[in-house]
């Protein structure tokens, strides 16, 4: 099928979010002549009307451009040479209007940041979008393009794409109830179907099926089944699969109860009738309760080469934990694509050469120093990069639809069994985040204000629990340079175990607590008292779900390269 008409859908999309931008704004301009006391702060409105004009500016411009994509043929030199201008002066502008707002989150805790902000930020992304899509190869053959850019066919197009609106969906939420979230999952899905005809259509004509006058964009090989493995950027496949070696695999000495695939009124029967009343329902592995998921079978996650496909070749950014555990000192986040962690972190063989954040970026002083503000530079073991409790799913709903909600986070759970002030307003859906990385990464002791099912999609984890009722012995860490971290533990199972050095934890383990007045020094006394609670302990195959009742502490390890999902409930 030829890509014109997703061209064609989103030349009108980018039309349709100018036209939104300019009347929003227009709007809240009206609406302050008229009643100088009754300018909103919440939407754009709260950034002032300086900003706010300034954008309907930039929006006039783009949606100017856009109309004027079919005169481009006929247009005098003169003509197009204005057009030219008026691109590269909204583009400085649109730069100017993201840093600015991106400077205010800085300003403000993130859940205390006003809407307005994180719109400002995400629309002004947007309509950098649309002019960089205007000038770009992937433009072209939609007979509808406006301006020309020899640079354009190179893949640095491509990247500056992707990366412009992961930045909204990373940093700003994605925000605004008119465009935002909604509108980036479309352009983005429709750039993806343009992206894929282009490759095949340019891998066809690579592989002298068809005679090609033109450069197009990157090229991609097709791989056996409906996968496809990138060639772009000298990307290749070494392996079908993700590596299953385990440097190191703990013992598992009091298992884990385990069942078989369980239907929701035996599971629900499950937690309301515990083996003790006190401790409420204990943790359970469920086999073969994922057997339906397109994950583990048709779209399999442990094959890096669908992963790729569905990551325009490992071009979006993630997210990434840079350190053994995020309670280690040096531990830190940074901003990568999605090839360049699976290149620096779970296997250097599977890509050679990855795009990277700063692959196609503008000269502009402001982009880069938005993408190293995003970027926590870090000393603490540089071999181990984990993308952790990231909402992976909603930045990239292509892989949701390869996972099923288990039928169990539908049901009615208990109460937390000891202190009810941790239960939590009932959720409307899970909550889902992903978990993936290399042998290695650690989620250090905690429990979590909800009942958890992990689930096991790749490799395997291991993972040790203790009951809510021996959180007295399991050293709380408490306040810590202002943050809460009551539920997380100040003891290093790993390093306790031997299965760890200290040097690779989080320092000696008789040390104060980061020095606040708020810890309180381990002492011997508290190790050996550790050491003798009560746990229950098991590793996940892939196909397992783990039941974690709400407020069981735990700890897990990966063992192989190992993708999970976590589907928090109440």
């Amino acid at each position: 099928m030829s890509s014109k008409l997703q061209k064609r859908q989103l030349i009108e999309l980018c039309k349709e979010a100018a036209s939104s931008i300019h009347t929003e704004c227009t709007k809240i301009l009206i609406a302050k002549n008229d009643h100088e006391q009754g300018i909103t702060t919440t939407a754009l409105g709260g950034c002032g009307l300086a900003l706010v004009d300034l954008l309907l500016r930039q929006a006039n411009i783009v949606h100017g451009l856009y109309e004027n994509v079919t005169h481009s043929k006929t247009a005098s030199d003169e003509h197009k040479s204005n057009e030219a201008q008026s691109y590269d002066l909204a583009f400085k502008r649109l730069e100017d209007l993201a840093s600015i707002a991106y400077a205010k989150f800085y300003a403000y805790i993130y859940k205390d940041l006003p809407a307005c902000w994180r719109q400002l930020y995400t629309d002004a992304r947007i309509l950098k979008f649309c002019l960089l899509f205007l000038k770009s190869a992937y433009a072209r053959g939609s007979d509808e393009v406006a301006i020309d850019d020899a640079a354009s066919t190179q893949d640095s197009g491509l990247d500056e794409l992707v990366k412009t609106l992961d930045l909204a969906l990373i940093l700003a939420g994605a925000a605004g109830e008119r465009r935002g979230r909604k509108w980036i999952d479309q352009a983005l899905h429709l750039l993806h179907l343009i992206w894929l005809e282009e490759s095949e259509h340019d891998h066809e004509a690579t592989s002298g099926d068809i005679t090609s006058g033109h450069d197009r964009p990157s090229k991609r090989a097709k791989l056996a089944g409906n996968h496809v493995a990138s060639e772009s950027h000298g990307t290749h496949i070494e392996s079908s699969m993700f590596s299953d070696d385990e440097p190191f695999t703990p013992p598992v000495t009091h298992p884990v109860r385990a069942v078989e695939s369980q239907s929701i009124e035996e599971f629900q029967t499950y937690m309301d009738r515990p083996h003790d009343p006190k401790i409420g329902p204990e943790p359970l592995i469920i086999r073969n309760s994922l057997s339906g998921w397109p994950a583990l079978s048709t779209r399999p996650w442990n094959q890096p080469s669908y992963l790729l496909s569905q990551t325009f070749d490992g071009r979006r950014l993630v997210p990434v934990e840079v350190g053994r555990s995020y309670v280690d000192e040096g531990w830190g986040q940074k901003l990568i694509t999605f090839a360049e962690f699976l290149r620096d972190y779970i296997d250097p063989t599977i890509v050679s050469s990855a795009p990277s954040l700063q692959d196609g970026a503008s000269s502009n002083e402001t982009e880069k120093d938005e993408s190293s503000e995003a970027t926590a530079r870090t000393q603490s073991n540089p071999t181990i990069g984990y993308l952790a409790q990231h909402q992976l799913f909603t930045q990239l709903p292509t892989l949701r639809n390869d996972i099923l909600v288990p039928d169990y986070c539908y049901t009615s759970p208990p109460p937390h069994p000891t202190n009810p002030t941790i239960d939590q307003p009932e959720l409307e859906e899970p909550l889902l985040n992903a978990w993936f990385g290399p042998p290695g990464t650690i989620s250090p002791l905690h429990n979590d204000p909800y009942h958890n099912i992990l689930t096991q999609v790749v490799g395997r984890k291991y993972v040790r629990l203790y009951a809510p009722q021996e959180t007295a012995g399991l050293a709380a860490r408490g306040k810590e340079n202002g943050v809460e971290m009551g539920n997380t533990s100040a003891l290093d199972v790993g390093v306790l175990e031997g299965w760890d050095s200290v040097s690779a934890g989080s320092g000696d383990e008789d040390r104060d607590r980061n020095g606040d007045e708020e810890g309180a020094e381990i002492s011997v006394e508290d190790i050996e008292r550790f050491k003798a609670l009560p746990f229950v302990d098991c590793i996940l195959e892939p196909g397992d779900a783990l039941y974690i009742p709400i407020g069981w502490w735990h700890y897990v390890r990966g063992l192989s390269v190992s993708f999970s999902v976590s589907f928090w409930w109440n």
